[in-house]
């Protein structure tokens, strides 16, 4: 649910669905890191070149899909890896369009239970972290699956392994679900799932994702990410993934998604936002633009 390397995290929760007999397919959102993609915000339907658009408001990409400047989706990498489309959900439009990117695809696969799985948990947030970074598309993600008849599962895979949350931070918020009564259960990467996980990563670039692989082999310690700008403490608890109540979490206490609920486009969310005297991906990508090269 948070675009970029997330969808390599993902796979970890589609494996545990397996396991249990379930099929699963992978999916992410059309928003890539600045660096992979120095376009400031997430990509519409119609910046998306390749992959096969369900009902003109998502994708369902392949190996080859990219953006008009030629720079390949994390979910394109997932599909290379896997040998099968992965989705891509258009949030362009806010949580409005959103919901309408989520219907969509949710149907032509013929799903009937639809998991969003966040890498870090930085979907808990308050907003006052000092490490938050990327609030905005987690909490208009969760905001738009809100809006959806089909069940929803919220999942946190790796907490404190995005550098955004510490894991002392992660726990916390999770205790503040689990006293509301949203917190369904939590279950372990295994090592062979981590040695996926692996493989993976080095067809699709993510740091965050590679962190759970640490911590699933029992590495402990400071290391960092993103080039030296940010630390993540490895624990065992970074091999964890934590299931919520999505609705019930919503209620107890996720202000961020509540703030965009009503947005109708992804400037309307960071509007929202930025209210709360929050700073976003959105605006870190658009200051970076203004840089230059």
């Amino acid at each position: 649910m948070g675009g970029g390397g997330d969808v390599v995290g993902s796979l970890a929760v589609a494996r545990a669905c397996e396991a249990l007999g379930t099929e699963a397919r992978l999916g992410g959102v059309a928003w890539e890191r600045f660096p992979v993609d120095p376009y400031p915000g997430p990509r519409p339907v119609s910046d998306i070149r390749g992959g096969r658009v369900v009902a003109g408001v998502a994708v369902l990409a392949d190996a080859e899909t990219t953006t008009p400047e030629g720079a390949r989706f994390a979910e394109s990498g997932m599909a290379d890896f896997l040998g099968e489309e992965v989705a891509l959900v258009d949030v362009a439009g806010g949580v409005e369009g959103t919901a309408r990117s989520l219907d969509a695809l949710l149907e032509e696969l013929g799903c009937d239970l639809l998991i969003l799985a966040d890498v870090g948990g930085d979907v808990l947030a308050h907003g006052d972290e000092p490490g938050l970074a990327s609030p905005l598309c987690d909490a208009t993600m969760l905001a738009a699956a809100g809006r959806l008849q089909i069940p929803t599962l919220l999942m946190v895979a790796g907490p404190g392994c995005d550098g955004e949350l510490s894991p002392a931070e992660v726990l916390q918020r999770a205790s503040e679900l689990a006293r509301g009564g949203a917190l369904l259960g939590a279950f372990a990467v295994t090592h062979a799932v981590a040695d996926e996980l692996e493989r993976a990563a080095a067809i699709v670039p993510t740091e965050a994702s590679v962190q759970i692989v640490r911590c699933a082999r029992g590495e402990t310690g400071e290391v960092p990410i993103r080039g030296g700008r940010r630390f993540v403490e490895l624990t065992l608890f970074g091999a964890m993934i934590l299931v919520f109540d999505p609705l019930l979490a919503s209620a107890t206490g996720l202000p961020l998604t509540a703030a965009v609920a009503g947005s109708r486009s992804i400037e309307e969310g960071r509007e929202a936002l930025a209210a709360m005297g929050i700073k976003t991906e959105l605006d870190y990508e658009r200051s970076r633009a203004r840089e230059g090269p």
